[in-house]
């Protein structure tokens, strides 16, 4: 009996020492274990974030992308009044629209050039809506463009259109002048003005009123010179060639044509001038 007493208490110490130092072991690598987990939870955590900065990311690029609207103009001294211009609604009717994209558009209008339609002079101003129609079927059935080109368009009698969609108070990228449709606005007069034909001053003077406006938005002096930066091989400069040209320029500036016609070309300098006035320069 004494014999058996003496091996179980042998039996229970060693027993006692190999639970103690499992004890131990466990309890030395409670801290590696925490510190484990701590990194797990911190991993996930960054990649938490990580996902939650990537969808605000994208989500801030599909709203950029998806708002048509161009930065603040900055107010300037030189405003003009804004002329009455007919809207784009008086002239396309619903059975001559096409889809179309969304318009683009620039931070700011730097300059003004000044068209002219080349179609027939000898049409009475009521009949003005139609033909806009015609030039709007035409740029976009033949030449398949998105829209008309030219930002407005004024008529014989002064009267003032909306062209190209977008908002006539806003920067709307045209296509009117290839190579420099960003940041400038097309001013089309409707009819041809070669060499001895006659401008009517109502024309003139209404582009003269568009422009000291337009131009006024961003407190742009009509009579000042702008540098603008080609971007078409196209144009009379190639891509990415920068060029000194007038703030109100006729189409020719930009491009080798002869619009807007030597008539209208001649009365740029008296526009010029009398935007400036309207601006109170």
């Amino acid at each position: 009996m004494r014999v058996f007493r003496k091996a179980r208490g042998a039996w229970t110490r060693l027993t006692r020492r190999v639970w103690t130092r499992r004890a131990a072991v466990v309890l030395g690598c409670v801290p590696g274990l925490l510190a484990v987990l701590a990194l797990m939870l911190c991993a996930a955590g960054v990649d938490r974030t990580a996902d939650r900065r990537a969808d605000r990311t994208a989500d801030r690029t599909v709203v950029e992308r998806e708002r048509p609207v161009a930065a603040p103009l900055p107010a300037g001294p030189h405003r003009a009044a804004r002329p009455v211009i007919v809207p784009r609604s008086r002239w396309l009717d619903a059975g001559s629209t096409h889809a179309q994209p969304a318009a683009r558009y620039d931070d700011h209008v730097v300059a003004v050039f000044v068209h002219h339609t080349d179609s027939p002079n000898a049409y009475k101003c009521a009949d003005v809506p139609r033909i806009i129609r015609s030039l709007y079927a035409g740029q976009t059935g033949v030449r398949r463009w998105d829209d008309i080109g030219y930002n407005f368009l004024v008529d014989r009698c002064g009267t003032i259109y909306e062209g190209r969609a977008g908002g006539v108070d806003r920067a709307v990228t045209g296509a009117h002048t290839q190579g420099f449709n960003h940041g400038t606005a097309g001013i089309a007069a409707i009819g041809t003005f070669g060499a001895g034909t006659p401008v009517p001053r109502v024309m003139t003077e209404a582009i003269a009123a568009l422009a000291a406006w337009k131009l006024g938005l961003s407190d742009v002096d009509p009579r000042a010179m702008v540098r603008l930066v080609s971007s078409n091989d196209l144009s009379r400069y190639t891509a990415g060639t920068s060029a000194v040209l007038p703030t109100l320029a006729g189409h020719d500036a930009g491009f080798m044509t002869n619009c807007p016609g030597a008539a209208l070309t001649s009365q740029l300098p008296r526009i010029r001038s009398r935007a400036a006035h309207l601006q109170g320069r």
